[in-house]
């Protein structure tokens, strides 16, 4: 969540630049956005409220400048909250991606000859180095400022009179790109890549100083300079668009087969590395959150059935509660799409102090959770620009499938089942199918609850497809065990409540139909997806049986069900209210 960028150099286009770059950083998910640009000796800004779309800055002419796209966090989505926040005197800026914990505290201990104009905590933060800019050069007065702060935050501060950019962190991403007679800092590589391919992850606990003619590092604890190393990053630089379709996650979608085509031609290498490290560990805990959790979920399912491997899938944000249990003969594995949720960065940073076997599925190249795990499969699947995962989610559950086979000592099965999968997606994705989905969603889309209900790996399938739905369109949709429905769930069941269930060719298909059963007994419609229609179903959707890998396909159901009421209902499936990519804070 949040972008940050900032420009110094040698190019009078600095706040086209910054607008670019923050149009890069869309896909992290913000509710407002700003600019500020040095121009005869004070910094100007232009900020608002909603969404950048094609706007065209003001700003003069200046070779100078930050920028930022915030996802609210301390006061509502105004103008005034939107970033940057200037100093009383309009010559320092300040972005921030993170909370100050102890900015009510902070505040009542500065001057009150200092003015406040927006409800944020970061604004604080401009200020406060503003009064130790009394006593200290403008880096050291921010190193002084950042050392009173509590709480998880990454600053890029910019000083009009040094022309000067500072980016100091703990937690979020930050990227220098170190250019000719030019320099650049923002939230991850692709928002620098314009400048330079030579780049600096920044660290934790660590302090850049960025001018136009070059960039240095410091500790920030004592202040000592380190040096700072770059390196040469050869990811072919893809320009993101839509193409011919009207939305990214649908297009994203349509990506899959390619993406899961990719694993099943090139990864064997790396799924023969996972395997062997699971089977060498006694326990073995999977750790993600949201979309990924469904997926650690699934993966349990099919390592426990294919192999007779247990995984205990943990959503991070609960990771807390497991940590103690965790020794050296466990491995954790830990999902993300964009390698830099809070609450997968952590506890990872914990086990790795205490020298803790880790691995990673991340889709992000050269993120936190790719650089710190001791072992790394990088998903491949692309730049995901819609805030909601999809290809990212089907390439973990295809590295799930050939895995758990692979611990069977069998893979050339998963390939096959995979293979199967991977057309059947192919099918799901024709014109033809998605009138299917419309459909169902014309009877759907005003509805206020629509309820999920799978056993067995299809029990995460569910949550997955009850997430897409509520994230998309905002209906109100759960996701249920069906054995669990006797057990209260079904009191919520009332005329027309709409239930989609997952009846795979598996040994849990008798009793989902007994399931389905009981809730049009109430008067539930009932939407099936199955490899074969049966009379329980008011409307059938047709997944051909495909072994364990039947829950890739089932998943891409999920996705299509997501946007088509997201489109139905008029609302903006890349950029759905409140959502972010990375989740940065906690």
């Amino acid at each position: 969540m949040c972008g940050i960028f900032g420009y110094v150099g040698k190019r009078n286009q600095a706040a086209q630049l910054i607008i670019e770059a923050l149009k890069r950083l869309e896909y992290r998910g913000y509710d407002s956005w700003g600019i500020a640009v040095k121009n005869k000796g004070r910094l100007v800004v232009d900020k608002h409220a909603g969404k950048i779309g094609s706007a065209v800055t003001i700003l003069p002419k200046s070779n100078f400048g930050l920028g930022h796209t915030r996802w609210a966090t301390h006061g509502g989505v105004t103008d005034k909250n939107a970033h940057p926040h200037l100093d009383c005197n309009g010559r320092i800026a300040v972005v921030h991606n993170g909370i100050i914990e102890n900015y009510q505290e902070l505040k009542q201990k500065l001057a009150k000859s200092h003015r406040y104009v927006s409800e944020t905590d970061t604004e604080l933060f401009a200020h406060l180095v503003e009064e130790y800019k009394r006593r200290y050069p403008f880096v050291e007065a921010v190193r002084h400022a950042f050392l009173d702060l509590r709480g998880l935050s990454a600053f890029v501060i910019a000083d009009e009179e040094e022309s000067t950019l500072v980016a100091v962190k703990t937690g979020s991403p930050l990227v220098v790109g170190v250019g000719n007679d030019e320099n650049a800092i923002g939230s991850d590589a692709y928002s620098v890549f314009p400048i330079s391919r030579n780049v600096c992850f920044l660290e934790d606990g660590k302090m850049v100083s960025i001018r136009k003619d070059g960039a240095e590092l410091f500790d920030v604890k004592s202040g000592k300079k380190i040096p700072l190393k770059t390196k040469i990053i050869d990811w072919k630089e893809i320009i993101p668009t839509r193409g011919n379709f009207p939305h990214f996650m649908l297009k994203e979608v349509h990506e899959q087969p390619r993406v899961l085509r990719n694993i099943l031609i090139n990864f064997d290498e790396r799924i023969e590395y996972f395997v062997r490290e699971i089977r060498k560990a006694k326990k073995v805990y999977f750790v993600g959150c949201g979309s990924a959790h469904h997926g650690a979920m699934i993966g349990s399912y099919l390592f426990a059935k294919i192999s007779g491997i247990e995984i205990i899938p943990v959503p991070g944000s609960e990771f807390a509660w497991k940590e103690k249990l965790i020794d050296k003969d466990s491995l954790t594995v830990f999902l993300s799409q964009s390698g830099e949720t809070i609450d997968v960065v952590e506890p990872l940073k914990i086990l790795k102090e205490e020298k803790l076997k880790t691995a990673a599925l991340v889709n992000v190249f050269g993120s936190t959770l790719y650089r710190l795990a001791d072992q790394k499969i990088w998903l491949e699947a692309g730049q995901e620009i819609c805030v909601l995962t999809t290809k990212a989610f089907t390439a973990k559950l295809a590295i799930f499938l050939l895995s758990s086979y692979g611990a069977q000592g069998n893979l050339d099965k998963g390939k096959k089942l995979l293979t199967l999968a991977i057309k059947e997606c192919a099918r799901l994705l024709t014109k033809q199918y998605y009138r299917k989905i419309e459909r169902l969603i014309d009877k759907l889309y005003y509805k206020e609850h629509i309820y999920v209900i799978g056993r067995g790996v299809s029990f995460p399938v569910g949550l997955e497809a009850a997430l897409k739905i509520k994230e998309v369109s905002y209906i109100h949709t759960e996701g249920f065990a069906a054995g669990e429905l006797k057990h209260g769930v079904i009191a919520l069941i009332e005329k027309g409540s709409p239930c989609i269930v997952f009846a795979p060719k598996d040994e849990t298909y008798d009793a989902m139909i007994s399931s389905a059963m009981e809730v049009k007994a109430r008067g539930g419609y009932i939407v099936g997806v199955s490899h074969k229609n049966n009379e329980v179903f008011d409307y059938f959707f047709d997944v051909a049986d495909c072994g364990e890998a039947t829950v890739i396909p089932n998943s891409v159901i999920g996705q299509l069900l997501g946007y088509c009421a997201g489109v139905k209902r008029g609302l903006d499936p890349d950029q759905p209210r409140n959502l972010a990519k990375s989740v940065t804070v906690k």
